[in-house]
């Protein structure tokens, strides 16, 4: 390997990516961010032969998932298990090659979270503090910050969570909200004290500076080390463990009934708590011996969780190996805007898997060659079909599939055997050999994207090579030097097939297949001689197909749905105007008319002429135009209807019809504009008071 993290040698690798919360689906965001990274690196590991397992689990504690049942009415229970299962199986359709995938609800890590609770508290390592925290006098039970609402005292926000303005992004504490109010019940809640126990952070400023701030300068990532960097300059504080919330891992303490680990305590205890489920009585190897390398994946909203708190956890409990390095991501946008769970923008990946069959890697490939690994990126669905039109079909597909049809076609399917190398052949072989140590280098140093585009210039390579050599026309005219010229085409298949498989699992088996090749690690990788003059390969298959735009259409105009949805839901009425006196609206006479006729203004798309009985008989009617022809496209169907309409107002012209007054109209949260009619025929020319 190229060791490049102090040259450290390492005898394995402990590799844990984020737990998804349990109260929804996985999304684009959290693979871009965290699992497909996560898995390139274990699976290049394993190539490499090195000892490595890949730990994840479902995240099955917390307030999101006690909000979800109340509204659903269902237990937390019945919420986790349905999305566990629906997450779980996602991952493994896609490929994230877990060596365990669990879940913090199981009895093993209880057991392990309140073990290693119990140690902390029993030397000391924590500290009583009693609080003042919103209670819901109704509900009777005290309010997570998730169960407050309010006003952001930041930018004016009525539905601010007591954790956080979703509108501006502030970070905020319950008590900061304006007109707070609980989620429970609705009522106003009071603050009422409660006892909880924290973790002294503040005592552990020092050698944190040191290990991170001096020991990870310049190999942790910048997004990464400036964060932890922020967090250590403005002054580490206690952190409370223990929540007031009746579904989590139970505070093993008496008198410490309805309190339970704060989930952000309990849940990374869950990578070592999968580990003995994984590895049984070995397990400590993995977390406990200065020669395992363990490794985060995380995105940025977890780093200090990962790099001060979890940290600050297995330093306070004496016998734990620190994180090597925690690669953590910026965020994944969806068509410009910020992916939230919310408000249903996003690509969920159970939807994805059945809308796009067999296209697994196809995602991969499009989040990785996307991710936001120095800031935030952007996904957008015609980018996806881009990259697999223009790069997938068009560059890797193209050059496997010209190579293994020639190869039929011309020898029958059998690998020719290479003859006398020319300039070019030594060159392109030259090349070739140095792609898997370029490869690597960037996957250790966690570098994805780029090691991704390495992966695809190799590819390149090979369609250079073809478009120089032309075989189709060498055959004609030198069918021995054709024989080498297909020869060295195959042997950069075959590396493709080995280097791709990090990234692209299924496509490179499939590759392994029509070349009938046996698995190869990742040191066999840029010889000119991994498959064997003479063997026999078996037929071409497409690897990739070009995606239509009808799909790409069908998928934007989901989104395009959602968004309208969304505009609707965060529909609020106009703020009322200031008072007027009674007399005020005396002035206005608002009447009664029925429809005698109704047309379209000429040249005039928005416009509607009306001619009404206000009480003065059909011989006499009265005319008044109004905008709202786009909401009536069949005039002539209003006849006979009868509409509120405002007498007294000053006639003027429209479009050289006169107008007489004003029809109402009620203009709807999705901006559609509706006649007020009564709801009884009334006498034409009734007044309205």
């Amino acid at each position: 390997m190229i060791y490049t993290e102090k040259d450290h040698k390492y005898k394995r690798y402990t590799v844990t990516s984020a737990l998804p919360y349990a109260n929804g689906p996985v999304h684009i965001g959290h693979l871009a961010g965290v699992y497909v990274p996560a898995d390139i690196y274990a699976r290049y590991l394993r190539m490499q032969g090195e000892d490595v397992i890949f730990i994840g689990g479902s995240d099955e504690h917390g307030v999101p998932i006690t909000i979800k049942a109340r509204r659903e009415g269902c237990t937390p229970q019945d919420i986790v298990d349905r999305y566990h299962n629906i997450i779980k199986e996602s991952f493994h359709e896609l490929g994230i090659s877990f060596d365990i995938y669990s879940r913090t609800s199981c009895q093993e890590h209880h057991q392990t979270a309140s073990e290693f609770f119990t140690k902390l508290y029993n030397e000391g390592k924590f500290i009583e503090q009693v609080s003042q925290q919103y209670y819901d006098e109704e509900a009777h039970q005290f309010l997570a910050d998730r169960y407050i609402t309010g006003t952001c005292p930041h930018c004016g926000n009525e539905r601010a969570y007591g954790d956080q303005c979703e509108a501006c992004g502030t970070s905020l504490n319950a008590t900061d909200l304006i007109n707070p109010k609980s989620a429970l019940s609705g009522s106003k809640p009071v603050l009422k004290e409660t006892k909880h126990w924290f973790l002294p952070l503040n005592q552990d400023e020092e050698w944190m500076r040191q290990w991170i701030l001096e020991g990870h300068k310049g190999d942790w990532k910048t997004n990464v080390y400036g964060q932890c960097k922020s967090w250590i300059d403005a002054g580490l504080q206690p952190r409370a463990v223990t929540r007031d919330l009746d579904w989590g891992v139970k505070v093993p303490l008496e008198g410490a009934d309805g309190k339970v680990l704060y989930v952000w305590f309990d849940a990374p205890i869950g990578y070592i708590s999968f580990t003995k489920q994984l590895k049984g009585d070995n397990w400590e190897q993995w977390w406990k011996d200065e020669e395992t390398k363990l490794v985060h994946f995380i995105g940025k909203d977890n780093i200090v969780f990962h790099c001060i708190i979890f940290p600050a956890m297995l330093k306070a409990e004496g016998s734990y190996i620190l994180p090597a390095n925690v690669p953590a991501n910026e965020f994944l946008n969806l068509e410009g805007d910020k992916i939230s769970t919310s408000r249903n923008w996003a690509v969920w990946l159970h939807e994805y898997l059945k809308d796009f069959p067999g296209k697994q890697d196809v995602l991969r490939y499009t989040l990785c060659s996307n991710a936001p690994e120095t800031k935030d990126n952007d996904f957008t669905w015609k980018d996806f079909q881009l990259k697999n039109n223009s790069e997938l079909v068009a560059i890797l597909g193209n050059f496997v599939n010209r190579t293994l049809v020639l190869t039929h076609k011309y020898y029958n399917g059998v690998v020719p055997a290479a003859g006398e190398l020319t300039e070019l052949e030594r060159q392109t072989i030259e090349e070739m050999r140095t792609f898997p140590e370029r490869i690597g280098r960037s996957i250790e140093t966690y570098r994805f994207r780029e090691a991704l585009s390495e992966m695809m210039n190799l590819a390149r390579l090979g369609n250079k090579y073809l478009t120089e050599t032309e075989p189709w026309k060498l055959i004609k005219s030198d069918p021995e030097r054709t024989k080498t010229v297909m020869n060295l085409s195959l042997q950069i298949c075959a590396n493709l097939a080995i280097l791709a498989e990090p990234f692209l699992p299924f496509s490179a088996a499939k590759m392994q297949q029509m070349l009938a090749m046996k698995k190869h690690a990742w040191t066999e990788a840029g010889e000119a001689n991994i498959l064997q003059a003479g063997a026999s390969i078996n037929q071409s298959e497409l690897l990739f197909e070009k995606i239509e735009d009808s799909s790409i259409q069908a998928q934007v105009d989901r989104l395009l749905e959602t968004k309208q949805q969304n505009e609707l839901n965060a529909w609020q009425p106009a703020e009322i105007k200031a008072n007027v006196a009674f007399d005020d609206f005396g002035k206005v006479d608002i009447r009664v008319a029925t429809i005698l006729e109704c047309t379209k203004v000429p040249k005039a798309d928005k416009l509607l002429q009306f001619k009404l009985d206000d009480g003065h008989g059909a011989d006499h009617p009265r005319t008044i135009v109004s905008g709202i022809a786009k909401y009536y496209p069949e005039p002539e169907k209003l006849v006979g209807m009868q509409v509120c309409f405002i007498a007294n107002f000053e006639p003027r012209k429209l479009r050289g019809v006169v107008s007489e007054g004003m029809i109402l109209s009620a203009e709807d949260k999705d901006g559609r504009l509706v006649l007020v009619t009564p709801s009884q025929l009334v006498t034409p020319g009734c007044n309205i008071g």
